[in-house]
């Protein structure tokens, strides 16, 4: 296997001939949507030659891109936020917010594979992603090829593009996807040619290498993930391979033949497939709709198969007889998922925020050791699990019904005649077609099939059943594809998924573990797990299971003290009969605990620490009493060992923990360095080319390899680089290697003005008691504290140690705001506000502090007060950061200011509403709440809105409340024709707003007073049409938390417009559903639903929802009354829904409220 790094511009590497050569690189497509080759040589002989062996280069491409905004300095605690199901959090990546709406040429590093058949560009600079894959042989992008890099708000942490192939992990749209990764080149003996990329994710620990690579002559893309979890406690993620694919009216999503039911995120929903017959996301399919072709799905939706035995799932361009497949395992990939913005004017608004002139797309996602969103699953400490995908073009087959990686097959019995298509990604010149119907073979042929040899044949067969046919296709004496139609039964529709009940309702301990752990295991966003672990403790204070569980849950967020007390208990039950239990975890982890309170100690009190080592040693042993503990706590015993120098000690633990893991990469750096140590030079260079071969971005490996004398690629991945020289650090200062820590961290760190790493310098220089220890500590120190906090953001269980240290040793101003940003992090509240206190004492002046503190203030100790003083100060120390701007009015809002008041802000700093769409909105809201209608029109139309996915609607309704504002106003000075046709302009958006109308919103508000313009104006008949349009919708009323709920108000404009359409008992019937409602769940506890998919504002204050449900109510209550025409009740219930909550206190859709 040769292995390179990164070459120079223009170099290509062939797996067996590294010089010259001729190839193809991408053209600009023709008008006619083919591309064709700008390079390839006339000589069919060379070609032939060249083209025998995959190939990889380095090749710099101009791609038309909208920038995005600067990243947000300030950390962001996003506790409750709902992101694709799951947690939003986005801590400690920071969050950019903000997209250009200028496009200009960028240059990007791309990863060209080539073959005979395929051509892969991969964006190494943008997570890694395969940005285009092309069939040469026909000229169709099997993917959605985007021209342009147009980000949109709808990653994690803000940037997002369309188009290619994203690889989701370890959540969705994953935190990296607008980073750049580290890559490599591989050439295999096959003449293969790969990409490796490599990402460690900074917010859990685990690690990734996925390695994307064409083989010599084969059609298809294949991709080998690596999973590592490199943290000693367990860890979760999920995989969603994520390639887009171009759609139109001939485009449709193929599904195994034994799909027959989908199910929306976390299975709260599900659907018939592929003929949905009821409702599903809020769309009316009863009359029996194809919901596999994008042509019949308005609205955005997702659908994900419920189970299936078939390893591939695909798409099909019936007009361009070409489509995409993906090939893998079941038992490993059950993941099979469409998305799409749907067809309607809201998915093409979303087009446009994503492309300029490709069109639509949808994304045919493929889950890995997950099935659904969310789905994740365990890593268990130092586990690594691994799985490789094909992705594929195909030609002429149509609905494929089944495939494998060397071959699809479709197969249709209709109107008694017999279709058979075989399609090959690879060249089989004597393949064998065999259909069989029972015992008889209808045909057997020999014939040849390869990716342009596609086969394809009818025969009439009557009176056959479907199910007693069999298509196989053979070569080489191998099956490489076969089908038997499925037999046709009623598919039992499964049950959606259920919430987790709340803990007081769990009957069982059991019961309460398991909650606990699922709440864990899916990052749910707004239930935690501690309340069931706390109500099993509370009926059996010597649970081990649950004592254990919760343990690590507190160990995993830095409270080792309140830990260890959990440990100790599940530790004394388990002991009670005798000291050798079956499962010997909590003595790990009992152990890990300690290992980590040593740490702390280390630098202040090396005698406690070496006693607090000493016994984390015998609970390590004692947890190698088991097997299933024996790879970590050998580990952990040979990095003690190593700490006393220990050398041989130490390798014969670590021989045994790689006996139980020999993938265990951090064991294998360990071997290497304890090899050096001993002198035993040759074997530590034979380790480290076998560490190198499993993980070539190992980076003590590369760091040992160096050592030893030869030549690494240390440099390539570290230089400048804080995150990755980290990584280096903490593994080597594990099993005590302090001065080799420092060495790296200085060497490849030491040139940027990143904080952290100075404080770790200064944390290694007195653990290792190095030679320039005192001066060293104090200049690192000093150092660390004078850089910029910008974008510092610890969250690591060994920055604790550090950091405590740094505040130790009198560092008093930046330190304890770090720690505090690390615990707040981990839940640790009283801590955290203990520690940004001591900071803010000791630099007033220091703005993020304030501003985190306001955080604290306002969401922990409940105090508006304190948090209106401590964000006032943030914002007066940087009048400039429009992010703290936009929480302080927040909060002024929360407390209840006026808008009047408001306003007085954004008019003092206009220019900051420029810098955010969502103080522009705000803004905007606040002048239609002060009735400036026309100056919120004019502000719109000349802003460029980018909303964020799953929050939208928030534009859009100011421009609607401006144009029924100015329409009202000129009804009431009966200039009907003017107010009709600003009425008519709310009903289309403007392209600026970056949003279309939601299919099925039904606009009763704007209907309602057309018909009154109408009627004003003697059109009798087209105002009943108006009329009858208002009465339109739902007449259920709803919590109206989601863009996608209809506003109570439309529910009124119903019950009116049966009044003027004479139907008063309809109208009645509105009016009392909004009393009814409201006065039956006024005093309802309410949450964010279980099942929420996406909350995605970046609002770090926290809401009462309860107290907002109340309003809620009340303001219903105050709706029907108001369409009774009982305007007394209906004004106190108005100001009681004010008085309950400020978002209650504007005119909305036309209502006006009593003053």
């Amino acid at each position: 296997m040769a292995n390179h790094a990164h070459p120079p511009e223009g170099k290509r590497i062939n797996a067996l001939i590294m010089s010259g050569g001729y190839g193809i690189m991408f053209a600009k497509e023709k008008k006619t949507g083919s591309a064709e080759p700008a390079v390839q040589s006339a000589d069919s002989d060379i070609w032939r030659c060249f083209m025998e062996n995959a190939k990889v280069y380095m090749k710099k491409v101009l791609i038309p891109t909208y920038e995005v905004g600067e990243a947000q300095k300030n950390p962001m605690f996003l506790e409750k936020r709902v992101y694709q199901g799951s947690s939003g959090k986005v801590y400690p990546y920071p969050t950019i917010e903000s997209i250009s709406d200028k496009k200009k040429e960028r240059e990007y590093e791309a990863v060209i594979l080539e073959n005979e058949y395929l051509e892969v560009m991969v964006l190494p600079e943008l997570g890694g992603r395969i940005q285009r894959a092309y069939d040469k042989t026909n000229g169709y992008d099997f993917v959605y090829y985007n021209h342009v890099i147009k980000p949109a708000l709808v990653g994690l942490t803000g940037p997002w593009i369309s188009g290619g192939i994203e690889f989701n992990w370890p959540q969705h749209h994953r935190p990296s996807t607008y980073l750049p990764l580290p890559y490599r080149f591989e050439c295999g003996e096959d003449g293969s040619a790969a990409v490796l990329i490599n990402d460690v994710d900074e917010m859990y620990g685990t690690k990734v290498v996925t390695k994307i690579a064409l083989h010599p002559n084969r059609a298809y893309i294949e991709i080998t993930g690596q999973l590592y979890n490199r943290t000693p406690l367990p860890q979760t993620f999920l995989w969603w391979a994520n390639p887009a694919v171009a759609v139109n009216d001939n485009t449709q999503s193929i599904f195994p033949p034994d799909v027959h039911a989908v199910m929306d995120h976390g299975k709260r929903d599900v659907s018939r497939f592929p003929i949905a017959t009821g409702v599903y996301y809020k769309k009316d399919y009863s009359d029996g709709v194809d919901i596999s072709r994008y042509k019949n799905i308005p609205v955005p939706t997702s659908y994900m198969a419920e189970k299936s035995h078939y390893d591939f799932v695909g798409g099909y361009d019936y007009g361009r007889e070409a489509g995409l497949l993906h090939v893998a395992d079941h038992h490993i990939s059950p993941g099979k998922k469409q998305w799409t913005w749907g067809c309607g004017e809201f998915g093409r608004a979303w087009d446009r925020n994503l492309t300029d002139e490709d069109g639509p797309y949808i994304e045919l996602m493929t889950g890995v050791y997950t099935d659904n969103q969310p789905d994740f699953t365990w890593l268990k400490p130092f586990e690594e699990k691994t799985f490789t995908q094909y992705f594929m073009p195909y030609k002429a087959v149509g609905k494929v019904k089944n495939a494998t990686k060397e071959a699809a097959l479709s197969l249709v019995y209709k109107e008694g005649k017999v279709r058979a298509a075989v399609y090959a990604t690879s060249e089989y010149k004597e393949a064998t077609v065999k259909l069989i119907a029972g015992e008889k073979v209808l045909f057997e042929e020999m014939v040849e099939l390869s990716p342009v040899k596609i086969f394809q044949k009818e025969i009439p067969l009557a009176d056959a059943v479907e199910e007693e046919l069999s298509l196989s296709v053979w070569a080489g004496g191998k099956c490489l594809v076969s089908y038997k139609p499925e037999k046709e039964e009623i598919p039992e529709l499964p049950e959606p998924a259920s919430a987790v009940p709340a803990p007081e309702k769990l009957m069982t301990n059991e019961e309460l573990y398991l909650a606990g752990q699922h709440l864990e295991q899916y990052r749910h966003a707004t239930f935690l797990p501690d309340g069931y672990y706390l109500e099993g403790l509370k009926r059996d204070p010597g649970d081990i299971r649950i004592n254990n569980a919760y343990g690590k849950l507190l160990l995993s967020r830095g409270q080792f003290s309140c830990a260890e007390g959990y440990f100790r208990k599940a530790l004394q039950r388990l002991t009670l009969r005798n000291p050798n239990p079956y499962h010997s975890e909590t003595y790990y982890l009992l152990g890990l605990l300690l290992f980590y309170k040593g740490q702390d100690a280390l630098a202040k009190d090396s005698a406690l620490a070496k006693e607090l080592y000493k016994e984390a040693y015998e609970y390590f042993y004692k947890a190698a009493w088991s097997a299933e503990q024996q790879e970590k706590a050998y580990y952990y015993l040979a990095a003690l060992a190593a700490r006393e120098e220990k050398w041989e000690e130490a390798l014969a633990h670590i021989e045994k923990s790689l006996i139980k893991n020999a993938h265990n990469v951090k064991a294998r750096g360990l071997k290497a360095y304890l090899l050096r140590k001993l002198k035993r030079e040759v074997e530590a260079l034979v380790c480290v080319k076998d560490n190198l071969a499993l993980d070539p971005f190992d980076f003590v490996s590369q760091s040992e390899k160096e050592y030893l004398g030869a030549a690494s690629e240390l440099g390539t991945y570290l230089e400048g680089n804080e995150k990755n020289s980290l990584i280096l650090a903490r593994d080597y200062a594990e099993f005590g290697a302090y001065q080799e820590a420092y060495d790296r961290l200085f060497q490849y760190a030491g040139n940027i003005k990143k904080p952290l790493a100075w404080y770790y310098m200064a944390y290694f220089t007195a653990a290792g008691k190095l030679s320039d220890e005192e001066d060293g500590v104090l200049k690192f120190l000093l150092k660390a504290e004078s850089l910029p906090s910008d974008y510092c953001f610890p969250n690591k269980l060994e920055d604790i140690a550090v950091l405590r240290f740094a505040v130790g040793q009198g560092c008093k101003k930046k330190a304890p705001y770090y720690l505090g940003n690390l615990f707040y992090d981990k839940r640790s509240f009283e801590e955290a506000v203990m520690l940004w206190e001591l900071s803010a004492g000791e630099e007033p002046g220091f703005a993020t502090v304030h501003r985190n503190l306001a955080i604290a203030y306002y969401n922990k100790k409940k105090d508006a007060g304190a948090a209106q003083m401590a964000l006032e100060r943030a914002f007066k120390e940087d009048t400039s950061d429009a992010r703290v701007f936009l929480e302080l009015d927040q909060l002024y809002k929360k407390i209840g200011k006026s808008a009047k008041e408001r306003l007085a802000g954004y008019e003092k700093y206009p220019e900051l509403k420029e810098f955010r769409d969502d103080l522009y909105v705000e803004y905007v809201t606040l002048l239609n709440e002060d009735g400036r209608y026309k100056e919120v029109l004019a502000n719109i139309l000349v802003h460029h809105f980018h909303p964020w996915e799953g929050g939208e609607g928030k534009i859009t309704r100011q421009y609607e409340e401006a144009l029924l504002g100015l329409a009202k106003e000129n009804m009431k000075e009966e200039k009907f024709e003017e107010a009709e046709e600003l009425l008519k302009s709310a009903l289309v958006y403007p392209e600026n707003l970056g949003e279309g109308k939601l299919e099925g919103t039904k606009d009763n508000h704007i209907y309602y007073h057309l018909g009154l313009c109408a009627m004003a104006q003697g059109r009798e008949e087209e105002a009943k049409g108006f009329f009858a349009l208002a009465t339109l919708g739902t007449d259920e009323p709803a919590g109206a938390m989601y863009y996608n709920d209809q506003p109570a108000q439309m529910i009124l404009y119903q019950g009116l417009a049966w009044e003027k359409l004479g139907e008063a008992k309809r109208a009645k019937a509105r009016f009392y559903r909004l009393i009814d409602y409201g006065e039956k769940h006024l005093r309802d506890h309410v949450e964010i639903d279980y099942f929420a998919v996406s909350l995605p504002d970046f609002l770090v204050f926290d809401e009462d929802y309860t107290v907002r449900n109340k309003a809620h109510c009340y303001y219903l209550m105050a709706l029907g009354y108001l369409g009774l025409g009982e305007l007394e009740k209906s004004g106190n219930y108005f100001r009681e829904a004010a008085d309950t909550h400020p978002a209650y206190r504007a005119d909305s859709y036309g209502v006006r409220l009593p003053k």
